[in-house]
């Protein structure tokens, strides 16, 4: 059925499609909306779920540890500060191997203090060995929270799934989203969650105790072999959304007229329509161009770039964060991917924009295509900045 909704509508009606039975929140601009929908869903008797209101992000994190530890599905969400103070459980809750899903509103990180969308609180947890997925609009928003569940709750996966959503751009706008009628297809695509190892007082049993140095590099090993199992499973996942439901997105990347593209643009999150948009006029000028999507940051999908890449000239990497001392974060990933796959022949340049919410507009993409042809290994670098600081 195609609605109207707001982003954050959107993604309260999946987390309902899939059923959770733990839901923990805490309210942070810009993720306020979807707990309240699903608070509101709850009290309607839509939802049959704990809902639970806590004092801080730590603590909303810590409920869906607690209750996922139990054996239960769970669902929370937040954004920028929110996240970093929530950064310590996480860690814990992909090292007890704890399927919890989680929305991140993604949202600049203080000082100063700003509200609006970029990555920078996203990319300052990709190595806590929680699998990163991130939405281009918000139909994309709702069918990835219900494969969100099915990925974490794979037996041979078992990590926590973050959902990453532009702020404002897509949680407070109003697009047309084709929502599922049916919830028992739903459960068909997604079973009952059934954990092998759980806090069972009939059955007593331990997590997250001591490791010991005979051990804990071991539970590191097998936590990084299933994040990099769980690439298979995203896919899979999202091949079996299509054959259920009729829409697909490709998995980890996707690729958007790269057939006959000598440049690529690299880009995450709600930016790429434009991006698209930018590329469609170009190509009416005769230019080669394409773009590639990356859908999934952590696992990072080096197998799928290496292909889409290793044959064009140049790539532009729109960057929505940035890394102090270095620059560039997804080019630089890029770049690695490539040199470790012995292709020297890709021109890769990175570029910072869009930070605390600026504008990402068509004029700057363009501009960045003109420049991609005459620079070679630009990392990071901010465009964009007002006059005076140039």
């Amino acid at each position: 059925m195609k609605q109207v909704l707001e982003g954050s509508m959107a993604i309260a009606d999946g987390v309902r499609m899939a059923e959770p039975h733990v839901i923990s929140a805490y309210p942070i601009t810009p993720q306020t909306h979807i707990v309240e929908h699903l608070s509101q869903m709850v009290a309607d008797g839509d939802l049959k779920a704990e809902f639970i209101m806590v004092e801080s992000e730590h603590s909303a994190a810590s409920v869906v540890l607690g209750a996922s530890a139990c054996g239960v599905r769970t669902y929370t969400a937040t954004a920028a500060q929110g996240l970093l103070y929530m950064e310590e459980v996480i860690y814990n809750i992909a090292g007890m191997r704890l399927p919890v899903v989680m929305t991140l509103a993604n949202r600049a990180v203080s000082a100063p203090i700003n509200i609006w969308n970029d990555m920078q609180d996203a990319m300052a947890i990709r190595d806590t060995g929680a699998i990163m997925l991130i939405a281009e609009n918000n139909q994309e928003a709702y069918d990835m929270h219900i494969q969100a569940f099915k990925i974490a709750e794979n037996r041979d996966v078992m990590l926590p799934v973050i959902v990453n959503v532009d702020g404002f751009v897509l949680t407070h706008t109003f697009e047309v989203v084709e929502t599922i009628d049916s919830i028992d297809k739903v459960k068909e695509y997604l079973p009952p969650i059934n954990m092998e190892y759980k806090l069972d007082v009939e059955n007593p049993y331990s997590l997250g105790t001591l490791g010991e140095p005979s051990v804990y590099m071991e539970s590191r090993y097998n936590m990084y072999n299933a994040m990099k199992y769980s690439a298979g499973v995203i896919t899979g996942a999202a091949k079996e959304f299509k054959d259920m439901f009729g829409r697909f997105y490709g998995g980890l990347t996707d690729a958007y007229k790269m057939d006959d593209a000598q440049t690529v643009i690299v880009a995450m999150g709600s930016v790429l329509g434009t991006i698209k948009d930018v590329v469609d006029e170009l190509r009416e000028t005769g230019k080669k161009i394409g773009v590639l999507k990356v859908r999934t940051f952590r696992p990072f999908p080096e197998e799928e770039i290496v292909n889409a890449l290793k044959n064009v000239k140049n790539v532009i990497v729109i960057e929505k964060a940035t890394c102090p001392g270095k620059g560039g974060i997804l080019s630089v990933e890029i770049r690695d991917s490539l040199f470790k796959h012995k292709i020297n022949t890709v021109n890769v340049n990175g570029y910072t924009l869009g930070l605390g919410g600026r504008d990402i507009t068509p004029k700057n993409i363009k501009d960045l295509v003109k420049r991609a042809e005459k620079e070679e290994n630009v990392d990071g670098e901010f465009v964009g900045l007002a006059q005076q600081y140039l």
